[in-house]
């Protein structure tokens, strides 16, 4: 059994039941029908340091962390994206420090660039939908823009300021809507905007034969 430590799902056990239920959702509609059991960490420390336990005791294991921040040129250099490095990314970002497991391939790392609600910005006609009357689309970042070059924060403030007056719901909360949208969004969408998240989606196929 593979499993997939993912940081999302905070301190209670209905956020991580929500946490659970998004990610499978996911990746079930980017076509993977072996899915890993995905293990909702809350912190991103406690997913690493969940991993690590897990990769110790010997068995099969990946983790999906937010990068918090943008990736350096040289940690992602050409076209193949499983040569790529996050684990220098995930030492060298301040307030992480962290080491690779020895002898655990870069391909079972991956990151959500800045963070996982960057994916949402990838696919407006579900925020659109999902928000309903009152959604601001013009709030959000260019349509031009690289998801994975708008900071942490403007994703945060864009998703708040786009939702504030809707009508049937209530302005973007992590917590109330997060895992909601990510269960609803296209993987399709996501992928094609995020080279980041076409390597995670890539690779876990590649990891679970489906």
């Amino acid at each position: 059994m593979v499993k997939l430590y993912v940081e999302g799902g905070g301190d209670t056990a209905a956020l991580k039941t929500a946490c659970r239920e998004g990610f499978t959702a996911f990746i079930t509609k980017a076509g993977i029908t072996k899915r890993p059991r995905i293990v909702a960490c809350g912190s991103r420390r406690d997913a690493f340091e969940s991993y690590c336990i897990a990769i110790a005791s010997g068995e099969e294991a990946v983790l999906l962390v937010d990068s918090e921040a943008p990736i350096a040129a040289l940690h992602q250099q050409g076209a193949d994206a499983d040569k790529w490095q996050p684990w220098p990314h995930l030492k060298n970002r301040p307030g992480d420090g962290w080491d690779k497991p020895e002898d655990e391939p870069d391909t079972d790392c991956h990151l959500m660039v800045q963070c996982m609600e960057s994916w949402f910005l990838a696919d407006r006609a579900t925020l659109r939908t999902f928000f309903g009357q009152g959604f601001k689309e013009n709030q959000l970042p260019a349509a031009t823009n690289s998801v994975e070059q708008v900071a942490k924060t403007q994703v945060y403030d864009s998703l708040a300021n786009a939702t504030k007056d809707c009508k049937t719901k209530a302005q973007y909360g992590k917590g109330e809507h997060s895992f909601k949208l990510l269960a609803e969004i296209s993987p399709v969408s996501v992928t094609s905007a995020s080279p980041w998240a076409k390597r995670f989606i890539d690779e876990l196929k590649k990891k679970m034969g489906a």
